[in-house]
């Protein structure tokens, strides 16, 4: 009698032993399951938060993109390509991303990095054997980004005899990119009479040393979006300018 007590005692003191690691297995399978599970962060943008239009730049740094995702990105309304630069370099994705943005909804700009040094109507040439008229939904852009080494003074005589070219040749003013540190030392006070676009990548809106009106910012670059492998550069409006401004008069 006492033998089956004993070995019923144990019996169950075995069962219940069993039954809490079990317990305690499971416990620590599911907790390691939801360790396990990918953390998905959202991060909050400028594009998801306010009415401005955004919009993005490319060139062959970004390598392949895939336009059809981008298109369906509603917050990019536009794109501007680089097409060219100096005398005689040709983006080499000019021509296949300019293809895609068309296809897929962006409006679309070209874009020509301007170098001080280079002859400024072999410059127009080059610039005019991609940007063509009838592709252009944004008037060309020229990207000022460098002196070359000239002085202010001379630098500036180079610069304003190109865009009297561009200008000629497309009918319509270029809208101008720089940096806002360059615009002070180089260009403040000298080209009113253009839309500018000021690359500073800060969380407050850019001002210039002399205040003047501007169209567009360039406020990162090192942006993200869908359709793109690595950073890319994004701008939008300022105050109440509007993509109609800078569209292509055909």
């Amino acid at each position: 009698m006492n033998k089956l007590i004993v070995l019923t005692a144990i019996s169950l003191l075995f069962s219940i032993t069993v039954q809490a690691q079990e317990e305690v297995s499971d416990s620590i399978g599911g907790a390691l399951e939801e360790l396990s599970e990918p953390v998905i962060v959202t991060n909050v943008l400028c594009e998801d938060t306010c009415s401005h239009i955004h919009g993005i730049d490319l060139s062959h740094y970004q390598g392949n993109v895939f336009w059809q995702t981008i298109g369906e990105n509603t917050n990019m309304a536009y794109v501007y390509l680089k097409a060219t630069e100096g005398g005689d370099r040709i983006d080499a994705t000019f021509e296949r991303n300019i293809q895609l943005a068309h296809r897929y909804g962006l409006k679309v700009g070209s874009y020509h990095f301007y170098r001080p040094l280079t002859d400024q109507q072999r410059q127009l040439r080059n610039f005019m054997s991609q940007c063509l008229p009838e592709e252009q939904d944004l008037i060309p852009m020229i990207d000022i980004e460098s002196t070359g080494g000239l002085d202010t003074d001379v630098f500036c005589d180079s610069l304003f005899y190109f865009l009297d070219l561009v200008e000629e040749a497309y009918h319509q003013k270029p809208l101008l990119y720089t940096g806002r540190n360059f615009y002070n030392k180089h260009l403040q006070g000298k080209v009113d009479d253009y839309k500018i676009m000021i690359a500073m990548y800060t969380d407050q809106e850019p001002v210039v040393a002399d205040d003047r009106d501007i169209t567009m910012w360039q406020y990162t670059g090192k942006g993200r979006i869908d359709g793109i492998n690595g950073y890319v550069d994004k701008s939008r409006f300022m105050g109440n300018h509007h993509l109609r401004e800078i569209r292509f008069k055909h």
